[in-house]
């Protein structure tokens, strides 16, 4: 697992991709309707996206039952890891990314719930 910096670049250049990967840094693991729910867009604009950081191999998925499951990479390379979590230290307290995190505390029905949101 080597992502190439101009798919990391990339990646962190577009708004909506960045949110979901700093809000996956803060949380490990989030399905779709939290990141949905959390930054305000539709689930299949989150969805492709959300599809292109994996083929980026920035983030992993997994489904359980009818969820799907994102989280950044557990095999990411030091200094890929160390931009992101560079990256998330220098924006987390700023907007969007502080409005996601309050959106996503306030979610009601988590998928830990019988149904997401």
């Amino acid at each position: 697992m080597n992502p190439r910096p101009t798919a990391l670049f990339a990646a962190l250049a577009n708004d909506l991709r960045l949110r979901c990967l700093v809000l996956l840094l803060e949380h490990q693991e989030l399905c779709v309707c939290e990141l949905t729910y959390a930054i305000g867009a539709a689930q299949p604009h989150v969805s492709r996206h959300l599809a292109q950081l994996r083929e980026a191999g920035l983030v992993s998925d997994r489904r359980e039952g009818l969820w799907v499951y994102y989280r950044v990479h557990a095999e990411l390379p030091a200094w890929v890891r160390r931009v992101l979590e560079e990256t998330f230290a220098g924006v987390r307290g700023q907007s969007p990314f502080s409005e996601d995190e309050q959106a996503l505390r306030t979610m009601p029905n988590r998928p830990s719930a019988p149904r997401c949101a």
